[in-house]
């Protein structure tokens, strides 16, 4: 008699992915609470601390397609535990420092390696290899991870500034990080073959992949035949302004601008964690489209409606809280990164097995424009005092993005080599159910 195992190991694999991205998102948190205490404590110029985060950005993008080939070749488990180290090491080191080029060193590279290796390639990589049946939920709800870490650790970090000061703040995050370390080495499994069981939602238990050496020379490699192709480059420029029109713009900008018009911080930093709470939402949501409507659709949608929302946003914090600006919390939540996972649904439709790391391509282009509008929108605090121009610009380009994505066709998905099942183990077959 064979005993049913009611629950796809592909959902512990997802949960502790989930756990490791929450983990990991707490000091892409900590940016837009720390921009005035850093500032009133080392008289540091707004714009050298938005350098360090430009960096941060820059990296956490650059580093994904490397991390995503870097999974296929050591393994998930093994760069996930060490990204998590380097973010712990990064924050802890913050602070003993004394000179601007120790944050861009600490905040900047070694939080941005060790974030960008947990990036949402990992995502792409977690959900390719685990998923085929509800891979678009999947990925909504690991995307939304980040955003969980975010509405977890904004509101404590910017209480723990307030009442203890930012060096609290930065070793509560690097806590947090090697406190998830024990979890991915113990639970999060590399291959459902490892396990002689398919994916979820497959009829067939597939080879895993042969470990490749080389893995920056296959990153390098998927982005030259990437870049050979028009899908690509429209998909990673609107990318390039979603970045810019979240993390560098927003996330970084949206608690220093509401201060500027007499908000608290810690107030601000509560608005910041509700649009969190709301991209929750939204971003499980765009999953759950994505599996059922063209992304190109979704996408021109996401972009457009994010840009009215930015371009009414300077007219808002003159009313500081007042329900104006609750109502652009929960739309421009919802809208957060819903993007993802349409992006990533026609990264596998257009690139084939090769998706999770022209993925990671196409968010570094995401973080490029991010970094370019945090650095950017920090400039134009200094020289005007005032970060309108800002919100209009990016409003702007993020209505661009959406003509970007109506420009993508469908097009033909490149035919992978042909994968051989491999053989169930004996008393294996019919041993299994499932409750999805």
């Amino acid at each position: 008699m064979t005993r049913p195992r009611r629950l796809h190991p592909a959902w512990t694999v997802a949960a502790v992915a989930f756990v490791a991205l929450v983990g990991a998102a707490g000091f892409r948190a900590t940016p837009s609470v720390l921009l005035h205490p850093l500032h009133a404590e080392f008289r540091w110029p707004l714009a050298t601390i938005s350098a360090a985060v430009s960096v941060n950005l820059l990296l956490y993008g650059l580093t994904a397609p490397f991390a995503a080939a870097l999974m296929d070749r050591f393994g998930i488990r093994r760069v996930v535990a060490g990204a998590l180290a380097l973010v712990a090491l990064g924050s802890g080191l913050t602070v003993f420092m004394t000179a601007s080029w120790q944050l861009i060193l600490c905040w900047g590279v070694l939080v941005g390696l060790g974030t960008g290796s947990m990036a949402l390639a990992f995502v792409a990589t977690v959900t390719g290899r685990w998923f085929v049946r509800r891979r678009g939920l999947v990925t909504g709800v690991l995307t939304a991870g980040g955003t969980a870490g975010q509405l977890v650790f904004l509101p404590l970090l910017a209480v723990l500034v307030r009442d203890h000061g930012w060096r609290t703040a930065a070793l509560v995050v690097a806590g947090a990080a090697l406190a998830v370390v024990p979890l991915v080495v113990w639970w999060l499994r590399e291959h459902p073959a490892d396990l002689g069981l398919p994916a979820y939602g497959a009829t067939e238990v597939t080879a895993r992949p042969p470990s490749a050496g080389g893995a920056a020379a296959r990153a390098v490699a998927a982005f030259t035949a990437a870049a050979r192709t028009r899908p690509f480059w429209l998909l990673a420029g609107g990318f390039a302004i979603c970045g810019a029109t979240t993390n560098g713009l927003v996330g970084t900008h949206f608690v220093p601008a509401a201060h500027d018009h007499g908000v608290p911080q810690t107030t601000a930093a509560g608005l910041l964690a509700l649009v969190g709470l709301f991209d929750i939402v939204g971003v499980i949501a765009s999953g759950w489209l994505t599996d059922r409507v063209d992304s190109r659709l979704l996408l021109a949608a996401y972009y457009a409606l994010r840009g009215l929302s930015l371009l009414v946003l300077p007219g808002l914090f003159t009313g500081g809280t007042g329900p104006s600006m609750l109502v652009f919390v929960v739309f421009y939540g919802l809208d957060w990164v819903a993007t993802v996972p349409p992006t990533v649904a026609l990264c596998r439709e257009y690139f084939g097995d090769s998706a999770a790391v022209v993925f990671g391509w196409v968010f570094a282009a995401h973080q490029f424009g991010a970094a370019v509008a945090a650095t950017g929108a920090g400039l134009v605090r200094d020289r005007l005092g005032d970060y309108a121009p800002a919100w209009y610009v990016a409003g702007a380009l993020s209505i661009g993005a959406g003509v970007l994505s109506l420009l993508l066709r469908r097009g033909r998905r490149s035919v992978p080599p042909p994968t051989l099942p491999v053989p169930v183990p004996a008393g294996t077959t019919g041993a299994w159910s499932y409750r999805g």
